[in-house]
């Protein structure tokens, strides 16, 4: 499960469409409807939050408002809480850092035009996300 801190405009479409699933099967475990990812770490973000289920429904939100721009059709109407008023979740510059190094090699994998696209490109967080200096998250696992 990859819940990216990255605005989604970066996200090839692969990339976002996987983020959209793998974004409602999240909501699916904070709303206690699935036993399996119960232990995800990326999940801990949302569940830090006062209310997870309208965290991860600003998070949908997100997703959903750039598949619109994309002309892709995302059903909304699978978000439990479909809010863009809930208070920013900070994420460390480390970690929107190694996300960015990440997602560039998928690119340069998937979508090498996109790669070459955003190479030169400052990373923007999600907009549920604000950034803070500091290392990668605890939460995050790397990779050796």
């Amino acid at each position: 499960m990859r819940i990216w801190s990255l605005h989604p405009r970066f996200l090839d479409r692969t990339g976002l469409v996987a983020c959209w699933r793998e974004s409602l099967l999240a909501q699916a475990v904070l709303a206690g409807r699935t036993r399996g990812y119960t232990r995800h770490p990326q999940l801990l973000r949302f569940r830090a939050q006062s209310d997870p289920i309208a965290a991860i429904g600003a998070y949908l939100m997100g997703l959903a408002d750039e598949a619109d721009a994309r002309e892709y059709r995302f059903d909304r109407s699978r978000i439990d809480l479909e809010t863009r008023a809930h208070e920013r979740i900070t994420v460390t510059e480390g970690q929107m850092a190694y996300e960015w190094q990440h997602l560039q090699a998928k690119l340069a994998q998937r979508s090498p035009e996109l790669a070459v696209r955003w190479r030169d490109a400052v990373p923007e967080p999600h907009p549920l996300f604000r950034p803070i200096p500091g290392p990668i998250e605890s939460w995050e696992r790397t990779s050796s």
